[in-house]
C-alpha cells in the first residue's frame, strides 16, 4: 500500500471515529486555563526539585508502615517477575493490527512489560534490599529500546499510517503517555538505587520521556484527543493522556518557564474536554470509561493540587462534583455497574481514587462506594497489572483510611441522568439493598462516544445477578473502531433489548435519537418514556414508538411499547437478551432461571397470542465469555399478524 493509500485509510478511520464522538454539548463550565493564568502559575507551581508528592525509596520508615499483607502481594508480585525474562516485541508481532486486525496479542506482551516495570519498582521499594534493582534496569532498558511506545492500533497518528513505527515521529497517545508516566514515577522513587546500576540508566530515561512525549506535546496541536483542532468533545484519551504528560512533566522538567507552558498548554486541552461536560457529570462513555474519564481528570487536579501546595483547588466547582458521583448513580451490585455502550459490564473503579475524590467533595456516597469489598489486591485490579504507579502510589499511602471501617455500598434507589447524552434511569426496590428489582433504562442517541446503538435500551437484575442484560463489548480489534464497527454484533439494536421494524435497526449517529423524552419517580415507582422512532432509518417505517419503563416497587418491572407505523406490518420483532435459562410456559409467559446465581423470575407477554421464539447464542469472544459463560439466549418476539398499530407490554416480576 503506497503512504498516500495509508493515509486515505487512516482519514476514513478517524471519519468513522467521529461519527461515534460526541458533539461540544450545550454546558458551559468555567474554564481551568482561566481560572489558573500561565501568570499566576508561574507564582504557584512549586519547582520539580522541591516537589515531594510521596516517599522516595530510601525513606524506609514510611515504606515499611504499609500494612503487612499488602507488602507481602508486592513481594511475591516482584519475585515473580524478576524470575522472568523480559518477553520479546518483534516487529511481525506488531504488524499483526495491519494485517489480521489483532491488537491484543502484541497487547498483552507489551502490558506484561509495563507489569514488570511497576511491579519489581514496588517491589524493590517495599523490601529496599537491592534484590530487585537488576532486573527492573532489565525491563527499563528493554522499554528505552522500543520502537514506539504507542499500541498498533494507535499509531495511525503518524503520516505513515498504521504498521511498524516511524521513529522519526513520536506518537503521543494512551499508552505511550502511561508509559512515560511510569518510568518517570519509577525515576521518582528509585533513581539513586538505579545510579548503582549504571549512571546511564537516569538520564537515558529522561532523554527518551522528553523526545517521545514531553517534546512532541509541546510542539504539536494537531492529535485528535487534545480537542484542539476538533469540534467534537474529546472522550476519556483527553484527561487520561494529559494526566499521564503532566506527572511526567511535573517530576522531569528542569527548566521551569518550559515547565509551566506545558502544564499551561495541559489546562488548555482539559479545558475542551471540562468546560462542554454535562453539568449532571454524565459520563457518556459508561462506567468502566469512567475509571479513566472523570477519575483521570480528578488525577490532574490532584497533581495541579499537589504541586501548588494546595492554590489549585477546584473541588467546589458543581461540575467537577457531579462527574464524581456519576460512578455511584450506575452502580447494579458488587462489581456491577450499569452497562453503557462499550463499557464492560463487570468493572472495579480505582477504589482509593474514588475514596479519594469523596473526600475531596466530601461525598460519602464515593467513600462507602470505595471502602466497600476493598482488598489489597484492588490497587492493581485492572488487567494491566501493576505498572499504574501513579494510582498505587497514593493507595499505599492512604489504606489506614480506606480500610478504617467495613461499610455498604450506597445502593442509590433512584437516579436520574438529564443531560441528553445520556438520559439515564436507574431505579431499585430498596435503598442500600441488592434485594428485589433493578432496572436502568435509557434514551439519548446513537452518536456517543463508544457508542453502540441503543436507544431506548434496558436492562433488569433481581437480587443484585442479571435477568435482562446488555452483554457489552467484545475484544477490540481492528474493525471496533473502523466504518465496520456496526457490523459487530454486540453493537447493534438487534442485539439489545430493542425492536427491530420492517428489517431495519437503529440507525448510526446523533441523528439518531429519543424525542418526547420524559421521567417520573415517587415512592412507589420510577418510570422513563420516551419516544424510538427517530432512533431508527425512515425505510423503517415507523410514525411512533412511546416506549415507557416503569419499575413498581416491590411487584414488577414493566415495559409498555405503543407504537404506530406507516403502513400494516407483520415484520415486527422485539428482542431481550438474558443470560438466564429459558423455559416457554405458554399464554406468553416465560421462565428465566439462572440456578447457580439464585434468579427465578417470570416474564410476561401482552398480548399472549404473540409468538415467542428463543435463540441460543455461542459466546466465542474472551471479554464475553469471562463474563457471560459460552452462551446467552435471545427471545425474540414476533406479531402473530399485520400490525399498524398495537400495544405490546413485557411484565418481569419475581417468581412465585
Amino acid at each position: 500500500m503506497t503512504p498516500q493509500k495509508r493515509r486515505l485509510c487512516y482519514s476514513l478511520l478517524a471519519l468513522a471515529w467521529l461519527s461515534i464522538t460526541p458533539a461540544i454539548s450545550s454546558a458551559e463550565n468555567r474554564s481551568l486555563a482561566d481560572r489558573f493564568p500561565q501568570g499566576d502559575a508561574a507564582s504557584i507551581l512549586v519547582d520539580a526539585s522541591q516537589w515531594h508528592p510521596f516517599p522516595r525509596a530510601a525513606e524506609r520508615d514510611a515504606w515499611e508502615s504499609i500494612p503487612a499483607d499488602v507488602r507481602e502481594k508486592i513481594l511475591a508480585l516482584g519475585t515473580d517477575y524478576a524470575s522472568r525474562p523480559v518477553p520479546a516485541l518483534p516487529a511481525t508481532l506488531y504488524l499483526e493490527f495491519r494485517r489480521e486486525g489483532n491488537r491484543d496479542r502484541f497487547q498483552k506482551v507489551l502490558f506484561e512489560r509495563r507489569a514488570m516495570l511497576g511491579g519489581l519498582a514496588l517491589a524493590e521499594c517495599v523490601e529496599g534490599k537491592g534484590r530487585f534493582l537488576d532486573p527492573l534496569a532489565n525491563v527499563i532498558w528493554a522499554i528505552c529500546e522500543e520502537s514506539t511506545w504507542a499500541l498498533p492500533a494507535h499509531i495511525g497518528a503518524q503520516k505513515a499510517g498504521v504498521g511498524l513505527p516511524d521513529t522519526t515521529e513520536p506518537i503521543v497517545a494512551l499508552f505511550s503517555a502511561e508509559t512515560a508516566s511510569t518510568l518517570a514515577w519509577v525515576l521518582y522513587l528509585l533513581e539513586d538505587e538505579l545510579d548503582g546500576v549504571s549512571p546511564l540508566i537516569g538520564p537515558r530515561v529522561r532523554r527518551e520521556i522528553d523526545e517521545r512525549i514531553i517534546t512532541p506535546y509541546q510542539q504539536r496541536d494537531d492529535f485528535g484527543w487534545m480537542g484542539f483542532r476538533s469540534k467534537s468533545r474529546p472522550n476519556n484519551w483527553n484527561p487520561w493522556v494529559n494526566s499521564n504528560v503532566l506527572a511526567a512533566t511535573l517530576l522531569l522538567e528542569q527548566d521551569q518557564e518550559r515547565r509551566l507552558e506545558i502544564v499551561h498548554k495541559i489546562l488548555r486541552s482539559l479545558d475542551r474536554f471540562f468546560v462542554p461536560y454535562p453539568s449532571d457529570g454524565s459520563c457518556d462513555e459508561g462506567p468502566s470509561y469512567w475509571g479513566r474519564a472523570g477519575a483521570s481528570l480528578f488525577e490532574d487536579l490532584e497533581l495541579l493540587y499537589s504541586v501548588t501546595q494546595g492554590k489549585f483547588d477546584v473541588y467546589d466547582d458543581p461540575v467537577v462534583r457531579e462527574i464524581g458521583r456519576f460512578i455511584t448513580r450506575l452502580h447494579v451490585a458488587d462489581d456491577v455497574f450499569v452497562c453503557v455502550g462499550d463499557c464492560d459490564v463487570a468493572s472495579s473503579p480505582p477504589r482509593d481514587l474514588v475514596f479519594r475524590y469523596g473526600q475531596r467533595i466530601q461525598d460519602k456516597a464515593m467513600m462507602d462506594l470505595a471502602r466497600s469489598g476493598v482488598a489489597g489486591e484492588q490497587l492493581w485490579s485492572d488487567r494491566y497489572g501493576p505498572w499504574s504507579i501513579m494510582r498505587i502510589l497514593p493507595a499505599l499511602f492512604n489504606l489506614s483510611n480506606l480500610r478504617a471501617e467495613k461499610v455498604s455500598p450506597p445502593l442509590l434507589r433512584d437516579v436520574w441522568l438529564s443531560d441528553p447524552d445520556m438520559q439515564l434511569m436507574v431505579a431499585r426496590d430498596k435503598e442500600g439493598s441488592t434485594d428485589g428489582l433493578f432496572v436502568a433504562a435509557w434514551a439519548a442517541h446513537n452518536g456517543q462516544s463508544h457508542n453502540h446503538n441503543d436507544v431506548g435500551n434496558f436492562i433488569v437484575y433481581q437480587n443484585g445477578k442479571p435477568v435482562l442484560i446488555d452483554v457489552g463489548r467484545p475484544t477490540y480489534t481492528r474493525q471496533t473502531f473502523s466504518r465496520d464497527r456496526y457490523k459487530i454484533w454486540a453493537m447493534q439494536s438487534a442485539y439489545h433489548n430493542l425492536p427491530t421494524v420492517n428489517g431495519q435497526m437503529q440507525g448510526v449517529g446523533g441523528r439518531y435519537k429519543a424525542t418526547d423524552v420524559d421521567y417520573q419517580v415517587d415512592a412507589a415507582s420510577a418510570a422513563l418514556k420516551m419516544d424510538l422512532a427517530s432512533a431508527y432509518p425512515a425505510s423503517a417505517g415507523i410514525a411512533s414508538w412511546n416506549r415507557t419503563v416503569r419499575l413498581a416497587r416491590g411487584d414488577s418491572v414493566e415495559v409498555v411499547d405503543n407504537f404506530v407505523l406507516q403502513e400494516e406490518s407483520s415484520d415486527i420483532v422485539e428482542h431481550l437478551l438474558t443470560s438466564c435459562d429459558v423455559k416457554p410456559l405458554g399464554d406468553g409467559r416465560l421462565s428465566l432461571t439462572n440456578t447457580e446465581a439464585g434468579t427465578n423470575v417470570l416474564l410476561r407477554i401482552s398480548p399472549p397470542e404473540l409468538k415467542v421464539d428463543v435463540e441460543t447464542i455461542p459466546l466465542d469472544d474472551e471479554r464475553l465469555t469471562a463474563m457471560w459463560g459460552s452462551t446467552i439466549h435471545r427471545i425474540s418476539i414476533h406479531a402473530d399478524k399485520p400490525q399498524k398499530q398495537a400495544t405490546w407490554r413485557i411484565q418481569v416480576s419475581p417468581a412465585k
